[in-house]
């Protein structure tokens, strides 16, 4: 049940509750008041026929009427007052105003039909439930309204939280009003601009590092094609090249991180070619398995830089035999190793986050997921039933923004 629902059943509970209890009293203090007057009436009559019986003139009065309520005789019989007494609605003429005294050894009465009362409370009843009904439903619509106003504000800030939390740090919640919900709205802008500002710092820092980085490090690849052959120089080229890749992903990373800085250049390829590109780029051994060809129009060398990112880090971090399936425009690459973390799994892939075994600086899947981003492309990672873990790349026209529901443990 939804806040906008919640908020207009208690508004509607709330009149109904305040309809019912001012009917109540209304209803009380009007009977009351109906059978105040009605005694006072019936004992101004009781007085009369008292004096007409003392003064011997006769009058409307009844000389102990057999129909006189025996609650009302006990009273005036018992002791020298005048009492009055409403019988319950039950013969002919309904309920009756009873007015008694008793004088010598016979008692005098006189009656009074209290039907017009009663007909007029009920009458005011009908009138009070059908006053309280409208009122409710029309508490009921305004509440509703009231809620959906709130709701939509509240969902506009909520739109927009989610928004950031998937990397749009443009979003931003608009400005209305300054009750609780609109400082909400004001609280989200500024978690956004300083979550921006932050993440642009980073970005600057990283961006910055890795270019004063470039420089050294191609003189160190270039000193080392000076080395003599051995094992030495094998050691140090090996260890420079790696330093080389991990400049040349953090700078790409820095590049990925900034919207609109990277775009696609598309061409009409066919899936499986590219497929058997990126496998030969990497060196790694990996099948290519062509259950339905396609043809898609995409960005060739940032699909190549994915499949064999997922490629290297199915070898890195899995099992062999690695397989690389086509289907149409959906490219998957299956390992058959542990499987992918469950942190991955439900937080997708993060830069600079070591995998299960302490091995990886997160920057694959990271570079996969923002390369699929600029190309509109969906990434998929999910661990499979007989073990193992497949990464799937669609490039259906379908596909929309890219989204990751899960990740490997990253590799360089």
């Amino acid at each position: 049940m939804g806040l906008r629902t919640k908020t207009a059943l208690v508004i509607a509970l709330t009149t109904a509750l305040a309809a019912a209890v001012i009917g109540f009293l209304v209803h009380h203090r009007t009977a009351e008041n109906q059978q105040q007057n009605a005694r006072t009436a019936v004992d101004d009559l009781l007085v009369e026929a008292l004096h007409d019986a003392a003064s011997g003139t006769g009058g409307s009065a009844l000389l102990d009427p057999p129909e006189l309520p025996a609650a009302l005789r006990r009273a005036v019989t018992e002791r020298p007052v005048r009492a009055t007494y409403l019988s319950a609605p039950g013969g002919a003429d309904g309920p009756v105003m009873w007015a008694a005294a008793r004088q010598g050894d016979e008692v005098i009465a006189v009656r009074r039909s209290y039907a017009p009362q009663a007909r007029a409370l009920a009458d005011l009843d009908r009138v009070l439930l059908g006053s309280g009904m409208a009122t409710t439903v029309l508490g009921c619509a305004l509440g509703g309204g009231a809620a959906a106003v709130i709701g939509r504000r509240i969902g506009a800030s909520a739109k927009a939280a989610r928004q950031i939390a998937d990397g749009d740090l443009t979003a931003r919640v608009r400005r209305a009003g300054k009750d609780e919900i609109g400082q909400l709205g004001a609280a989200v802008n500024t978690m956004a601009d300083a979550l921006n500002d932050r993440l642009e710092a980073e970005r600057r820092v990283t961006a910055d590092i890795a270019h004063e980085l470039r420089t050294p490090v191609a003189g160190l690849v270039t000193a080392t094609g000076l080395l003599p052959p051995g094992r030495p120089t094998e050691l140090v080229t090996t260890s420079v090249t790696a330093l080389r890749d991990l400049v040349e992903d953090v700078l790409e990373v820095a590049r990925l991180d900034v919207p609109g800085v990277e775009q696609a250049d598309c061409a009409d390829v066919l899936v499986s070619a590219l497929a058997e590109r990126a496998v030969r780029r990497t060196g790694k051994a990996a099948e290519v398995r062509v259950v339905r060809d396609g043809t898609v129009r995409t960005d060739p060398r940032r699909v190549e830089r994915i499949i064999a990112n997922l490629v290297s880090n199915a070898h890195r971090h899995a099992a062999p035999p690695v397989v690389v399936e086509v289907a149409g425009p959906v490219v998957g690459v299956r390992d058959h190793g542990p499987g992918f973390p469950d942190a991955l799994l439900s937080e997708g892939p993060r830069r600079f986050r070591t995998g299960a075994r302490g091995r990886g600086l997160g920057l694959g899947l990271t570079i996969v997921v923002g390369q699929a981003r600029v190309l509109g492309a969906r990434v998929r990672f999910e661990n499979l039933p007989g073990g193992g873990a497949r990464a799937t790349l669609d490039l259906g026209p379908a596909a929309g923004a890219a989204s990751s529901s899960a990740g490997d443990e990253d590799a360089a």
